[in-house]
């Protein structure tokens, strides 16, 4: 039986979310990643690795060297599945501003 690890927790971890930004904008090899951490590149790796297994990341092998990119369809599932709570949330907040907008402060109600 195949272990799959949790998307959620996954980019729960700030490093983690770190390198998602990083690759989202261009596919960087894994030492060009770790240039920008303070961590050291075994612990890059382990990050890398744990995103590969949520298939977060894709990997590409260029020559010798191996890029890693974002994953969009994994993203694209995560967003579909979070949308509807941010609708909710975004409903209930405006709710809660439309009161605001009502409140007097020191102002008896009836």
């Amino acid at each position: 039986m195949e272990l799959r690890r949790d998307v959620f927790q996954a980019i729960a971890d700030p490093t983690r979310r770190a390198i998602i930004t990083l690759v989202a904008l261009q596919a960087m090899t894994p030492s060009a990643i770790a240039e920008n951490f303070d961590s050291s590149r075994q612990t890059i790796s382990k990050h890398i690795q744990i995103l590969r297994e949520c298939e977060l990341l894709e990997q590409e092998q260029n020559g010798r060297e191996i890029y890693y990119q974002l994953n969009p369809h994994k993203m694209k599932e995560i967003a579909d599945f979070i949308e509807p709570f941010r609708k909710l949330w975004d409903d209930r907040f405006n709710k809660l501003e439309a009161i605001m907008k009502n409140y007097q402060p020191g102002t008896p109600k009836d």
